[in-house]
């Protein structure tokens, strides 16, 4: 709402804060600040209903890595997970700065609640982009859609497309590849080509979790519509996410990178710019006397040669088109051809 995406629109940028705020509502707040501060359009959380999205098993599950915030799986995400209020305070911060507010709900109970918090759209994680029912209960909702499709195949989005697009054709499809870093060879950037064939009624754009910004502006240059990336305060902060991520100074060049990406885009006609007629005057090519043409004589190719001529004459494109003209007057050698020495010349229009 208030933002259209896709078409000759300015790309989307969407600063995925995930979880990389550590389980602290403050430093999430910085981290709003940091993306509005750096240019882009939305913050982004993940929200869970962790009984809805994970069985007690899972949560039960040892969880001894060098990132947990817990013993069990389950103590980590609590750890992580922020209330509905801390939700609610959330959104109303990045209102008052004026940023998009919204989170990928991780669950359909997690969708529930970012419906009644009022999110401008719903991100659909690439784990939930393959969970059908999930999809059409999202979709229901009415609000914009964006579906990244890490893990799946295309088989998937035509099917989730199909499902999608007869109950909300506001929705829009995001390359990605689910690993963290994710390495170049495993972008694949022309996928983004193939989902503009595939879909082209709808906005196709890119969730990156390489490192570095480079890839990112060339899906753009590739026409993705909305770019996520994660973003982070410190890379050496506990957690999976951090390495993968941007620090705000990367986040800064992105943003950068990609308005000026969008201005070279320009137009598809080819012409002559006023901003090359500087150029074009000083070393721009005429049509000039080879030898030296006495009066009525018919021109023909080895009379004439290109050169940067003064004055300026015939462009070097006409000189088939003077083959075969009459000379109205001696014209000496090295002297450019000017129209006002040829016999009846027609100069043609450039389309």
């Amino acid at each position: 709402p208030g933002r259209r995406v896709g078409g000759e629109q300015p790309c989307f940028i969407i600063a995925e804060i995930g979880q990389n705020h550590q389980g602290d509502l403050d430093i999430a707040k910085r981290m709003i600040r940091m993306a509005k501060e750096c240019g882009a359009d939305c913050a982004k959380f993940q929200k869970s209903e962790l009984e809805y999205k994970f069985n007690k098993k899972a949560l039960e599950r040892p969880y001894t890595s060098k990132h947990s915030w817990g013993k069990t799986y389950g103590e980590h995400k609590r750890h992580l997970e922020f209330s509905h209020d801390q939700y609610r305070e959330l959104k109303k911060y990045a209102e008052e700065i004026g940023i998009f507010f919204t989170a990928s709900g991780m669950d359909e109970m997690a969708v529930e609640f970012l419906h009644e918090l009022d999110v401008p759209f719903f991100k659909v994680g690439s784990g939930d982009t393959n969970n059908f029912p999930y999809l059409e209960k999202t979709a229901k909702k009415g609000r914009p859609m964006v579906i990244s499709s890490g893990m799946q195949s295309m088989s998937t989005m035509q099917q989730v497309y199909k499902i999608v697009k007869p109950i909300n054709p506001n929705f829009c499809f995001l390359q990605c590849t689910s690993a963290y870093p994710l390495q170049p060879e495993d972008v694949n950037l022309r996928v983004i080509s193939a989902y503009q064939s595939a879909f082209p009624d709808i906005p196709i754009g890119y969730s990156g979790h390489e490192t570095g910004i480079a890839i990112s502006v060339a899906a753009v240059a590739m026409g993705a519509k909305v770019v996520e990336r994660h973003v982070t305060l410190d890379k050496t902060w506990k957690g999976s996410d951090h390495q993968a991520s941007l620090e705000p100074n990367e986040l800064v060049e992105l943003v950068k990178a990609i308005r000026t990406v969008e201005k070279a885009m320009g137009s598809p006609i080819k012409q002559l710019l006023p901003c090359e007629m500087a150029c074009n005057e000083k070393l721009g090519k005429s049509v000039v006397a080879k030898v030296a043409i006495p009066e009525g004589a018919i021109l023909t190719l080895d009379m004439l040669t290109v050169k940067v001529g003064e004055p300026k004459g015939f462009p070097p494109e006409s000189i088939f088109d003077l083959v075969g003209q009459k000379v109205k007057r001696n014209i000496e050698e090295d002297e450019t051809i000017t129209e006002q020495a040829v016999e009846n010349h027609v100069k043609k229009v450039k389309c």
